[in-house]
């Protein structure tokens, strides 16, 4: 067992940046916009990277993509994801969103959705690996930042090569490399594998960061031991829960579990998470983007199930603040006034 200590003591280095600790927020779609990504590094994440850029330059007019190119005022280094299946076009998206401010380039060879993976992009590259070494080339040479990977252990269980694919993303200058312990046909079912995160650890000397099912300390502490990677990768456990980073920064430091945050806290945190929300997407997106973050912020509370039914249904910013001041005030009978 790796001393508890020591493991705290880690850090991870991408380029010429050195994370504050080994913990990153792995991108989501529709999710790790800006707002959330800036309050997951304030709760503790050394590492935030965007949600998924088209490499399709058409595409990059879209206000949907002009948000995603927005970094101000974020605490560096600043990531950005992006994904396509043509070197040419990927090496412009990476010169193109360094243009605007990202400081690090990760490219997208894990993503299973059908959508991605029938256009040859995300995980379906792990099929055809003289492609991915051609794209890792190119997007490499195309820029002065560090450029990392996201892959998943392989196209099936009957293709499982990530150790093959981390050996061409190191020979190809990649400078860390994160690996979700599923193959693109397990989607996000049965529980993710830690041996191949282990074999792919053993075999390359840049850092790997292990991702998938990474939900409490205990078992972060667990899959750093077992793979001996050099970081966690964390995605769906932060979904409403922000202080997961936090709190596995202090376990594997210490060997303690932080409480929870209190009800105070919670509301403190999700109004102002609300706040940037509404500021960055403006009124009728941003009540739209908050509902889905109010719901997961509610799941396992009393009244939590009327309280998404009557949020789901607020149309404006102030609505919703009502809602949300009404709910966390811990008052079961609060949350069921909210629809009579």
């Amino acid at each position: 067992m790796h001393p508890l200590s020591e493991w705290g003591r880690m850090t991870v280095r991408v380029g010429p940046y050195s994370l504050k600790n080994n913990l990153v927020l792995a991108p989501m779609a529709g999710v790790t916009d800006r707002p959330f990504r800036q309050l997951c590094k304030t709760l503790g994440a050394g590492l935030a990277v965007s949600e998924m850029v088209s490499a399709n330059a058409q595409l990059w007019r879209s206000k949907k993509t002009r948000r995603r190119l927005d970094h101000q005022g974020e605490t560096e280094p600043r990531a950005v994801q992006i994904a396509g299946a043509d070197p040419s076009m990927m090496a412009d998206a990476a010169r193109h969103n360094v243009e605007n401010g990202a400081q690090l380039i990760d490219i997208n060879m894990g993503c299973p959705a059908k959508k991605v993976c029938n256009l040859m992009a995300g995980s379906a590259l792990l099929r055809d690996e003289a492609l991915v070494g051609r794209i890792l080339d190119s997007v490499v040479g195309a820029v002065n930042v560090p450029v990392t990977l996201k892959i998943r252990t392989g196209w099936d269980k009957t293709q499982r090569n990530a150790v093959r694919i981390a050996r061409i993303a190191q020979e190809a200058g990649v400078q860390a490399l994160a690996i979700h312990g599923r193959t693109r046909a397990c989607g996000f079912g049965g529980e993710a594998e830690c041996d191949t995160a282990a074999a792919v650890k053993a075999s390359v000397a840049i850092p790997v960061i292990a991702n998938g099912d990474i939900r409490t300390p205990e078992r972060a502490r667990w899959v750093l031991d077992c793979t001996r990677v050099d970081g966690v990768m964390i995605g769906r456990a932060a979904q409403g829960n922000p202080w997961i980073f936090r709190e596995v920064d202090h376990f594997l430091r210490t060997g303690t579990i932080l409480p929870s945050p209190s009800t105070e806290e919670v509301r403190a945190t999700l109004v102002d998470h609300m706040e940037q929300l509404y500021a960055f997407y403006g009124e009728y997106t941003g009540v739209r983007v908050a509902r889905r973050h109010l719901s997961w912020y509610s799941k396992g509370r009393p009244g939590g199930a009327v309280f998404r039914q009557a949020v789901n249904h607020a149309q404006s910013s102030d609505e919703q603040r009502r809602l949300i001041w009404e709910f966390f005030d811990g008052s079961e009978e609060a949350a069921k006034q909210m629809v009579a």
